[in-house]
């Protein structure tokens, strides 16, 4: 069994200019960060980058030689936790744009969930994701982190206001988050999953 720490990607799924998204994500990887189980590899779908890569799913005329590599990217990766807004009681074009790009990269990984929205948090939108990950063979987290009416939830400097009990929620995410990792890294590596 490896001991190395996961390779944990951050998938930021706003692109909404002014989104909130900044505030959650920025919290959440400094929750991260104080880890030594873990490294973290931000996404953020609003990377001119990954802007113009996403693009060429609707026009693939434009594909520069030098594309950024999503897929590879997800690849890479061990696990990850997707940071979605809920926007009309759904998950943002953007995020199922990127996650329908990639397809096999996705598989025998495990997905956890930051939400933030209005009254619902943004359960609903993560009610749906979790279908879409399960149809690529992904496992998603039963516990999430998510914040009702976020706007009232930070202060001014980007800091949950009840930031002992975030804290908590996102320690629970984290721990199985890295069961899982774990677990399914090592399975990999010793048979590869053919789903």
């Amino acid at each position: 069994m490896s001991q190395a720490p996961l390779k944990i990607g951050v998938l930021i799924g706003s692109v909404r200019t002014g989104r909130f998204a900044d505030k959650v994500s920025q919290w959440f990887i400094s929750e991260i960060d104080k880890r030594d189980d873990m490294e973290t590899h931000v996404i953020d779908l609003s990377e001119p980058a990954l802007v113009e890569e996403l693009k060429l799913t609707l026009d693939p005329s434009g594909a520069p030689e030098d594309a950024p590599g999503l897929a590879e990217r997800i690849g890479g990766l061990d696990g990850f936790v997707v940071i979605t807004p809920e926007y009309n009681h759904g998950y943002p074009a953007s995020l199922k744009l990127a996650i329908d790009y990639v397809y096999s990269e996705w598989r025998a990984k495990p997905v956890g969930f930051v939400s933030y929205g209005g009254m619902a948090g943004g359960q609903r939108a993560v009610e749906q994701l979790r279908q879409v990950f399960a149809e690529l063979h992904a496992v998603t987290l039963r516990d999430t982190v998510s914040f009702h009416m976020a706007w009232e939830q930070f202060d001014d400097n980007g800091r949950p206001l009840d930031e002992s009990g975030c804290a908590k929620a996102a320690a629970v995410l984290l721990d199985q988050l890295d069961w899982w990792g774990r677990t399914l890294r090592d399975g990999r590596a010793a048979r590869p999953y053919g789903g």
